[in-house]
């Protein structure tokens, strides 16, 4: 599919064909050289920052990827992607209570519950696109929002859940520290999950509806079950993130479910480089870590700040710090190879 949407003279370059293709034409050794260095930078990274803001940066990396997953890759920009981190992170809460299920199978629970209630919600809104779709996200995830709320037996209402256990075979996961180290395999799944995805013929196939749904269409590609299930697959991994999140502050409240959370996994996306994917990885990092040192400091606008950041990523690194970053190495690339 997408041979024969970018083989054709002046087919659309998108953000998807650069970051990652610069990074696959690649010689091995730095494949192997980047894939090193992001393991050895996340198993360091509790000891580094506070154990609580590097499970932080775990949980929005799988958010970021899942956004731009339906926005870089499939054209789908979803203003209420907090619907489905917010009812996982609720769902797993409530098994962990309930049932005392170890916390990766809570985990999971709660992502498949985010992409059952994805379904329904899907399958009405990729039937519309552009601003659109995103409305119809952002009302769908109000409801949800609106649910919670008023369903205070269950979810706990305005108090939300807490003292939510992290239980896993006897272990002892109350320090933040060990708990990191529990959850990063979910992560590091989550993530190769994702590459698989935007990696293999579905993945390219996503590209070309996003670049032209017409030409898919005419070529006989079911366009909106393509979107549906990019939909479904998006929200499973929010859903794994939101999940680990409540797991990490052993609390969940209705600001999981707020659209305020969605605008910021898309702010992280742009930062890090739409249809990129490792930038959504590169942006959770940024921001959770200046969220953190601006609340240290006592700074209490941290809006404005992050705001700041996000306008100046947009004018100076359009295509968002991985995505700049791959297109010098290709350039730097091409002119040693001429």
């Amino acid at each position: 599919m997408s041979t024969a949407v970018d083989s054709e003279p002046g087919a659309r370059q998108g953000p998807a064909r650069s970051g990652l293709v610069a990074v696959a034409r690649a010689p091995w050794w730095v494949r192997y050289a980047l894939l090193a260095a992001g393991l050895v930078v996340a198993l360091w990274l509790p000891n580094g920052l506070y154990p609580a803001v590097a499970v932080d940066i775990l949980c929005w990396a799988l958010f970021a990827v899942s956004v731009d997953l339906l926005l870089g890759f499939t054209g789908l920009m979803s203003f209420g992607h907090a619907a489905f981190w917010g009812t996982s992170a609720y769902v797993a809460g409530i098994v962990a209570i309930e049932a005392g299920l170890p916390f990766p199978l809570a985990v999971l629970t709660g992502a498949l519950a985010a992409a059952v209630i994805a379904v329904p919600i899907g399958y009405l809104a990729v039937k519309r696109t552009g601003i659109y779709f995103a409305m119809v996200t952002l009302a769908f995830a109000q409801m949800i929002y609106y649910v919670a709320n008023k369903w205070g037996t269950v979810t706990g209402g305005e108090n939300g859940l807490q003292a939510v256990p992290r239980e896993l075979g006897g272990m002892d996961l109350t320090d933040e520290y060990y708990f990191y180290y529990a959850a990063l395999p979910i992560t590091v799944l989550g993530l190769w999950a994702a590459w698989r995805i935007v990696n293999s013929p579905f993945g390219r196939v996503l590209v070309g509806i996003r670049d032209n749904p017409a030409r898919a269409r005419a070529l006989g590609y079911p366009v909106h079950r393509y979107k549906l299930t990019a939909f479904v697959l998006s929200a499973f991994l929010a859903g794994l993130g939101g999940g680990l999140y409540v797991m990490g502050h052993q609390f969940v409240s209705l600001d999981a479910l707020h659209w305020t959370t969605s605008g910021k996994a898309v702010v992280v996306v742009v930062l890090g480089g739409i249809g990129t994917l490792w930038g959504g990885v590169v942006g959770a990092g940024l921001l959770v870590r200046l969220e953190d040192w601006l609340s240290f400091s006592g700074f209490e606008q941290i809006g404005l700040v992050t705001g700041a950041i996000f306008v100046l990523a947009v004018v100076l690194f359009r295509k968002g710090i991985w995505g700049s970053a791959a297109a010098v190495a290709a350039r730097w690339s091409a002119g040693r190879g001429k």
